[in-house]
């Protein structure tokens, strides 16, 4: 149960501290009093989305802690325990905001994320609101209603299902590495027989594409290259040229190279000049008598850079890419080509593993149907008891067979509707389509009464479900809140007499100026202020036979 709620700087609330009753606690005030910040200040210790705008003007930061008494078997200590935070039977949750957005939450003084808030408070309060009708509207979410009162019968084929859904996924998984049913095998061989085909036959190595592209550039600058090579022979061996010129001077100086060392060494450089330069001229010739422009040669080239250009677009970006992709395919091909007996045989363990998750799905809809017709029948009850006398409510699942069952949820192959009629002789509809909003909250409330004894939960928060309610109806709620408080804390916002009546605690929340500000305030009634309380939602003047009335309310309810 929630035994106390610190606030500080949350709204309009500048500092504020609840202690609330075990039971059946009320809190009432004005429209725009701040009753909902209450609630906010909740859900945001909680564990919901922070706001900055929820921290009060002028403030730089905004402070919430609760503090819950529990059981040391419940759901939250073994939550507590996976996280290793001791509790000695008490949970105490700070939550803090800053203007600049950074925050902290403490668990028991462990400092913690907001996912492991969460798992944690998920089993301590369940807040009801207005808003939550639409859940119950959803017929995605009756179906949880129905798991959530089935409880671990549920949760143990669930498991199987789960545990036979991960084993499909991994035939499934296999199967398409084998190449998948038998045609689309057959098409995948093909397509890879004709990638190896076409890149076996291009008989290609690396390194060849730059080769290629050489003699290209040599064939496209041929004409050039046959021009220069020319202008070079002709200037070396031509008449006239540098052979001549060079022999010239050798001529001389061998005249004089017996007079001195210096004519003699110079004779021997032009000797070695003129050998070189005459083997350069041979060279050049030579180069001059090959080089020809081939225009078939020029075309084989071409094609062949284009092919292997092909090759590298489709299969990667150089010859080495390719030539892994190749046998990359070689390998695939092989596994492809022996794998019918894998698949065969994968198919039948995949038939097999369908078969068991069918099964599991039958069982768990007979678990539901069981558990749904007990549901039926208590709500119904308790919507007698909330002034709906002539209530018809049932669960309808949708039908199905092997061949049409979803085998792919974890949540097995159900679909579910409720179906509603609040009046005698008027067929049963889909709930989202019969029922009224005083219907709809006297209908969240009767669910709620099952829920209370299989959830684990320990306190219920209502955020004004009673509304569009009012006289017999409104003693009905408010009665079922005290039965319901008998075993699990309610925090119910409410402007109904009758509901304030019926509380174990009231708190008043109101608003009061000071020094130029407004502040929202909350105190705890004792038995007079609860009596003025009572008289001010009724509507009366605060006189004597008001006052009786009131003593009458709370006194139709001890």
């Amino acid at each position: 149960m929630l035994h106390r709620l610190y606030i500080k700087n949350i709204a309009l609330i500048s500092e504020a501290e609840l202690e609330f009753d075990k039971n059946f606690n009320v809190l009432s005030g004005e429209t725009g009093s701040g009753k909902s910040v209450i609630l906010d200040s909740i859900n945001f210790v909680l564990g919901s989305k922070a706001d900055k705008t929820m921290i009060r003007y002028g403030e730089q930061d905004a402070i919430v802690r609760a503090e819950f008494f529990v059981d040391e078997n419940s759901s939250a200590v073994k939550k507590l325990n996976e996280l290793d935070i001791e509790s000695d039977g008490v949970i105490s949750i700070t939550r803090r905001l800053c203007l600049d957005g950074r925050g902290g939450i403490k668990i028991n003084g462990n400092s913690v994320t907001s996912a492991m808030l969460k798992s944690v408070s998920q089993h301590l309060v369940d807040v009801h609101g207005q808003s939550e009708h639409f859940f119950l509207l959803d017929e995605g979410n009756q179906l949880r209603v129905i798991d959530e009162i089935s409880g671990t019968q549920a949760d143990d084929i669930k498991a199987i299902l789960l545990k036979n859904l991960s084993v499909k996924r991994e035939l499934k998984s296999k199967i398409a590495e084998l190449g998948g049913v038998e045609a689309d095998r057959e098409r995948k061989l093909d397509v890879l027989k004709y990638q190896i085909n076409e890149i076996e036959s291009a008989n290609l190595y690396e390194g060849e594409l730059e080769e290629l592209k050489a003699k290209q550039n040599i064939i496209v600058n041929t004409e050039k290259i046959l021009s220069a090579v020319e202008g070079v022979r002709a200037v070396l061996s031509d008449d006239g040229g540098c052979l001549d010129c060079v022999s010239t001077a050798k001529h001389y100086l061998n005249g004089i190279s017996s007079y001195s060392d210096d004519y003699s060494e110079l004779a021997l450089r032009l000797e070695g000049l003129y050998a070189e330069t005459a083997d350069i001229a041979e060279t050049i010739s030579d180069i001059a008598e090959t080089l020809s422009f081939d225009e078939h040669e020029a075309e084989r080239i071409d094609e062949r850079i284009a092919l292997i250009k092909g090759l590298q677009k489709k299969y990667g970006a150089s010859e080495t890419e390719v030539l892994n992709y190749l046998k990359t395919a070689q390998n695939k091909f092989e596994v492809l080509s022996d794998g019918a007996e894998a698949v065969e045989k994968l198919n039948k363990e995949l038939e097999k593993t369908d078969k068991e998750i069918y099964i599991a799905c039958c069982k768990l809809t007979e678990i539901r149907k069981k558990v749904s017709a007990g549901f039926c029948k208590a709500v119904t009850e308790e919507l007698k008891t909330l002034n709906i006398s002539d209530a018809k409510f049932e669960v309808i699942f949708s039908e199905y067979n092997e061949s049409s069952a979803n085998l792919n949820s974890a949540d097995g192959s159900d679909k579910v509707c409720f179906m509603f009629s609040a009046n005698k002789g008027e067929p049963l509809k889909p709930l989202s389509k019969v029922i009224s909003g005083g219907e709809m909250s006297r209908f969240m409330l009767a669910v709620k009464t099952q829920l209370k004894d299989v959830n684990g939960i320990s306190t219920y928060i209502f955020d004004e479900i009673d509304a569009g309610i009012s006289g017999y109806t409104a003693r009905a709620v408010a009665e079922k809140f005290i039965k319901i408080s008998k075993n699990t804390q309610i925090l119910a916002v409410s402007h109904l007499p009758q509901v304030c009546a019926a509380s174990s605690a009231q708190f008043l929340i109101y608003k009061e100026e000071a020094n130029g500000k407004t502040f929202t305030k909350i105190k705890r009634l004792d038995e007079e202020s609860k009596i003025d309380e009572i008289i001010r939602l009724t509507g009366s003047v605060n006189s004597e036979a008001a006052r009786k009335h009131a003593i009458e309310l709370i006194n139709g309810f001890n």
